[in-house]
């Protein structure tokens, strides 16, 4: 065959799909826990992901995307199965997602029949959102980066997308949400979602493959890495359900209720219990000098059938929220008239009040945050939190 043909071949043949298929895989630790595992096949025209995450309960996942030449999703199928799942529906559900350039239509079908629903995407980048699939976002940041003109964001630029929710039903409330992919230069990349208070960082390669995912200045602080060999999730899967079952741990933060009775008066506080998991706590784990949610996920409430004063703040009968903000000098406590809210909406403008809480270290470290109250007589008792190696505390008097 002539030299010119032949070079004229080779570039054809370059400017195709790849033939070739990466096999790897991702792991999310908290603190010394592993939270997620994920093995991948990868080709330039699709990804198969398996993975298991115990992100709050333990969910099992095989998912199968195509993608276009430009790496955007052109389809989805995920079947999903949740061990502990108290209903058929919720034990297991299949996943359906079709993309255009300007919409996605969204099927779920499980024991409850089939739900459809099609979303107008403006022709951004849309994408699904599992909070430890991180394949998925892999191909959300690659695919953010090439789009445009240029094959890559330039520093500082960003690049929006848009998510849906294969673990939520798709009913009048649901919708879809949105985020951005921020190149800072480098290997560098800032991720951005307006559901989540914070952002996660990445180092990508230069093939726009990413090594390690932190989500350290967010709410979500794992920590994760790609991992060159595919881990044997089927096993890893068994031995996370059978933990759940074992010892009943639904969740990796927990609510839960303190109660208590002063004199007469009931006290009741609702709150998320995190676990240490060999974290440094203040001034990692919770920021110092930032109101912190006191506990995890939706915020911390507190309900009296009576007025209370806590620390020197008045508060009325009723539900409230309890905040505090951590300084290496002391910490202070809030508490808010509103609840209801999610652990990241706290508005200052409805404080019934702040008062300095006593601190002190214990010789026993405390693996799960704990909130008590303990009542010393009739009328008067000790409001106390515990996590690591730090208890706070404030006086409660009944009025």
């Amino acid at each position: 065959m002539p030299r010119p043909l032949l070079l004229l071949l080779a570039a054809l043949a370059a400017c195709g799909p790849r033939a070739d298929t990466e096999r790897y895989g991702f792991v999310a630790l908290l603190g010394n826990d592993t939270v997620s595992v994920e093995r991948i096949t990868r080709t330039p025209r699709s990804l198969v992901s398996d993975d298991v995450d115990r992100f709050p309960f333990v969910r099992q996942r095989h998912t199968v995307i195509d993608l276009g030449r430009d790496g955007r999703l052109t389809r989805m199928a995920m079947e999903v199965r949740t061990p502990s799942g108290t209903t058929s529906a919720e034990r297991g559900r299949r996943v359906v997602a079709e993309f255009t350039t300007d919409s996605v239509m969204v099927t779920i079908t499980d024991s409850g029949g089939v739900s459809r629903r099609a979303f107008r995407t403006a022709g951004a980048l849309t994408v699904p959102h599992v909070s430890m699939l991180y394949s998925v976002i892999e191909l959300e940041i690659a695919s953010s980066l090439r789009r445009g003109a240029a094959t890559t964001l330039a520093a500082g630029d960003s690049a929006p997308f848009r998510q849906f929710y294969p673990d939520r039903n798709i009913g009048p409330d649901f919708v879809l949400h949105g985020g951005w992919v921020h190149r800072r230069g480098g290997d560098s990349v800032v991720l951005r979602h307006d559901w989540l208070s914070g952002s996660g960082d990445a180092i990508i390669d230069s093939l726009q493959r990413m090594l390690s995912y932190s989500g350290m200045r967010s709410t979500y602080k794992v920590a994760v890495r790609r991992i060159a060999e595919q881990p044997d999730i089927a096993a890893i899967g068994a031995r996370f359900a059978a933990a759940e079952a074992r010892v009943g741990a639904a969740q990796l933060s927990v609510r839960d209720t303190a109660r208590a009775s002063i004199g007469n008066v009931t006290i009741a506080i609702d709150y998320g219990r995190p676990l240490a998991r060999g974290r440094t706590l203040l001034g990692d784990v919770i920021p110092y000098d930032r109101v912190w949610r006191t506990g995890a996920n939706a915020a911390t409430q507190i309900t009296t059938s009576a007025p209370l004063v806590i620390g020197g703040i008045t508060v009325p009968a009723g539900t409230h929220t309890l905040w505090t903000i951590p300084r290496t000098t002391g910490v202070a406590l809030i508490v808010n008239g509103e609840s209801g809210q999610w652990g990241t909406q706290y508005t200052s403008a409805r404080d019934l009040g702040s008062a300095p809480m006593a601190s002190e270290a214990v010789a026993t470290p405390v693996d799960r945050f704990t909130i008590a109250v303990d009542p010393s007589d009739a009328r008067h008792g000790r409001l106390t939190m515990q996590w690591g190696t730090f208890r706070w505390s404030a006086p409660i008097v009944v009025k």
